[in-house]
């Protein structure tokens, strides 16, 4: 079965996920995220829900605001991390939805 995700956008969620996994997110320097994976992971899970909803692509697959939508969503992990840290524009409710999961089934 052919890939459906383009390289652009694996190569955007390939990168996000390299520097939120490795603590040097540009972002988030002087924040010690890296202790919530494994202690907290609901907020690691937020963090990737924002990136996933706010992310752009074009009619051809090509990510249109990868830097907007990793400072969405490390924002939220700032805030989650320095509870005087603002968002603004303030998270409008489709940029935080938690879609559900994929079934079990779904293997190919």
């Amino acid at each position: 079965m052919k890939n459906c995700l383009s390289n652009s956008f694996s190569g955007a969620l390939r990168t996000f996920a390299y520097f939120m996994a490795s603590g040097t997110h540009y972002n988030l320097e002087g924040i010690d995220y890296l202790s919530l994976y494994g202690n907290e992971p609901s907020a690691i899970e937020q963090v990737f829900a924002i990136y996933a909803n706010v992310i752009q692509l074009d009619e051809n697959g090509r990510v249109l605001n990868a830097k907007y939508a990793e400072k969405r969503a490390t924002d939220y992990l700032r805030a989650y991390c320095d509870p005087s840290f603002e968002v603004k524009p303030a998270y409008e409710d489709w940029e935080i939805c938690l879609h559900a999961p994929s079934t079990a089934n779904d293997l190919i």
